[in-house]
């Protein structure tokens, strides 16, 4: 059996969030700028390893202990912008919503209920003493929510087959300022052509949260450990910002019949990413 350290954890993808230096109060700012200047630091892959680490003990460790002091950090020209981890906090979160994904004898296999119990007494003690905390990152397994994709555009992708130890990588980064806009153009439009429906839903909510954020952010969705799941040909065809964009602006235009067929596309294509759920 490989080591946890060596294993690749598929399924995840992100939607990050990264703030300037200046958004971070002391002396969580001169942590970041000195972590900035590491010449290594840890990958998704690696925070996700760690999460597997903490499920083998008996009982199982389902949130760390204390909260992580590592980031993801990139250069906006010349602006250090960092997305802190908040694996502790993100870990509550999710342990609130595992009950949606699993049924409850797998759930009470993987987290007796006991465990699940003292986590949640913990988030909200915690919660108490910090009622504005928000996460910079959000997840998703087996999937890239629809409504992420209405924050970037065709332009903003990026893929790369990988080679060797490098993997492969589908990502878009987009300014803060132009997530914002195009939540608000695509609410207006789906607002005028339907009255109510998940996508609705899904933006009002990614909305607030990115109101939440320093408006010279940066904002990242990432493909993550999906594309060791995906062939380099399923990710090349990939253009789901586009299809999305296709279909709103069609439902604006009042053009029903091309929205269906944006739509379509979409569905059949993250349709054939969810079966693959199954069969693993």
């Amino acid at each position: 059996m490989p080591k946890v350290s060596s294993v690749i954890v598929p399924y995840a993808t992100y939607l990050r969030v990264y703030e300037p230096l200046a958004a971070f109060p002391e002396p969580e700012r001169s942590h970041w700028a000195r972590y900035a200047r590491r010449p290594q630091r840890p990958s998704y892959q690696d925070e996700l390893r760690r999460a597997l680490a903490d499920l083998l003990p008996t009982p199982p460790i389902p949130v760390p202990v204390h909260e992580s002091s590592d980031a993801f950090v990139v250069d906006v020209d010349g602006v250090v912008c960092v997305c802190p981890w908040r694996t502790r906090l993100r870990g509550w979160q999710a342990l609130q919503e595992l009950p949606e994904e699993l049924p409850k004898p797998v759930l009470d296999a993987v987290l007796p209920e006991v465990v699940r119990r003292q986590a949640t007494q913990d988030y909200e003690r915690w919660l108490a003493r910090n009622p504005d905390a928000r996460p910079w990152i959000r997840t998703s397994t087996w999937q890239v929510p629809l409504h992420w994709f209405v924050l970037v555009s065709d332009e903003e992708r990026r893929f790369d087959k990988g080679s060797g130890e490098i993997p492969p990588m589908l990502r878009y980064r987009t300014p803060m300022v132009q997530a914002r806009r195009r939540v608000a153009r695509a609410l207006r439009a789906l607002k005028d052509a339907l009255d109510e429906g998940p996508l609705i839903d899904g933006l009002v909510d990614v909305g607030r949260w990115l109101e939440e954020f320093h408006p010279r952010s940066l904002v990242e969705l990432d493909y993550g450990g999906l594309v060791h799941t995906l062939s380099a040909g399923e990710l090349e065809d990939d253009h789901s910002a586009a299809d999305v964009a296709e279909g709103i602006e069609a439902l604006r235009l009042g053009d029903g019949a091309a929205a269906g067929t944006a739509y379509g596309r979409l569905v059949e294509r993250w349709r054939s990413v969810r079966e693959r759920r199954s069969a693993n």
